[in-house]
């Protein structure tokens, strides 16, 4: 299987084969497009459990893959990193679970700081550092507009940068900036003007 890189960096198969050569090559062997699928899909499948929770990641996950796989003939081969839209994918999968993300935000909200989280709305913050912000910040995720949040969370627990997230959501840079300004405003107002997340400061 394939070893997953950082975010932004080549990802190269053991052959040399980048991302969009690999996909190249999966529409006259489709079996190739396996090596795309062991490459992301662990990280990918993380995103969407820190969403959703494992109850959904698994299917919203493989669907992530399948419709991939249909639409490989129309995947932008002078694009080496298949990241990006992944996760645009995975992206437009989530929204379709608003309520079930919203759910898991205001469970753990709810939740007082000294009563630990054991469960999915836990891993949806697993950023948090101090414990005793933790109910603050799911409050402040779920009140984020839902762009916003997208835009928030790609950058920071997806690890894309502004312009990746840009092409993730099929929106222009300069929308992207605005969204993540936003999110950031919010989440910091929640926090008292802290940022123990670090929720996209290296965008």
């Amino acid at each position: 299987m394939a070893a997953v890189m950082r975010a932004g960096s080549p990802v190269t198969a053991s052959n040399g084969a980048s991302d969009a050569e690999t996909i190249r090559s999966s529409l006259r062997e489709p079996e190739r497009f396996a090596e795309i699928f062991d490459r992301y899909y662990p990280e990918v499948h993380g995103y969407v459990a820190r969403r959703l929770g494992p109850s959904l990641a698994d299917d919203v996950t493989a669907e992530t893959f399948l419709i991939a796989f249909d639409r490989r003939d129309r995947y932008d081969l002078a694009r080496p990193l298949a990241r990006p839209w992944l996760y645009g994918i995975a992206s437009n999968l989530i929204s379709r679970h608003h309520r079930a993300e919203l759910r898991q935000y205001r469970a753990l909200a709810r939740v007082g700081p000294e009563q630990p989280v054991d469960g999915p709305a836990e891993r949806a913050v697993v950023r948090i550092d101090a414990q005793s912000t933790r109910g603050r910040l799911a409050a402040a995720l779920a009140e984020i507009a839902p762009d916003d949040r997208d835009v928030l969370l790609l950058v920071a627990w997806a690890g894309l940068n502004g312009e990746e997230a840009a092409h993730s959501l099929g929106i222009p840079a300069g929308t992207v900036r605005s969204r993540l300004h936003r999110a950031r405003t919010k989440v910091r107002a929640a926090l008292g003007g802290a940022n123990p997340t670090q929720l996209g400061e290296d965008d």
